[in-house]
């Protein structure tokens, strides 16, 4: 088992939702950006928020993630709220994602190395359908100096400028870094140093 399978496994194996159980507040904004309906990919999506969130919105909703335990709590709460949730167990390293498949995808805190991110960004632009969203927060290396979450390594942090390079092929639609309030769960609490992200794969 690999060292980050087994960080997730034993920060999800507690009782309680390490991020709550509300969707992320960016994604939630960001829902006029995604289609009316269709498929969407959840990447690292660990225990379903976002995903659970999404399948209420009425979209057929696939969850990725390392960590097992943390997809069996995203069975669970898709199930106590009632709606359909497709999860894959697999490390985002080497895994295949598809071409033209997906309507949109959503990366919420999906902090990897930087290596391992670029290529899952290459990946994602061949996943997207013509025409599909990518919806994207992450952490920004200034993150690093504050103690509200996120990665402890500038490596696996982004900023809108490398986007934009990982991202070649989408269209931008809206990029920008800031200073936010984030809340969600134990583990994500304060002023954040955040990029946020929409972009769309041309039809």
């Amino acid at each position: 088992m690999s060292d980050a399978r087994t960080m997730w496994d034993d920060r999800y194996a507690a009782p309680q939702f390490a991020y709550g159980t509300e969707p992320n507040d960016f994604l939630r904004e960001a829902r006029m950006y995604l289609p009316a309906s269709g498929s969407i990919l959840c990447l690292g999506e660990g225990e379903g928020r976002n995903a659970v969130w999404l399948a209420k919105e009425g979209f057929d909703v696939s969850a990725i993630d390392l960590s097992p335990i943390g997809l069996a709590k995203a069975r669970m709460l898709a199930s106590a709220a009632k709606v359909p949730l497709h999860t894959i167990p697999a490390d985002l390293s080497d895994c295949d994602l598809g071409q033209n498949r997906w309507d949109a995808i959503v990366s919420i805190w999906c902090h990897l190395p930087s290596h391992i991110r670029q290529s899952v960004h290459r990946r994602v632009v061949a996943a997207l359908a013509p025409g599909g969203s990518f919806i994207l927060e992450a952490y920004t290396p200034g993150q690093i100096h504050r103690n509200s979450g996120g990665p402890k390594s500038p490596d696996m942090c982004m900023s809108a400028a490398a986007l934009a390079r990982e991202l070649d092929g989408l269209r931008i639609f809206a990029s920008r870094e800031l200073t936010r309030d984030v809340q969600e769960g134990i583990f994500h609490q304060g002023p954040s140093e955040v990029v946020q992200l929409i972009a769309v794969k041309p039809a």
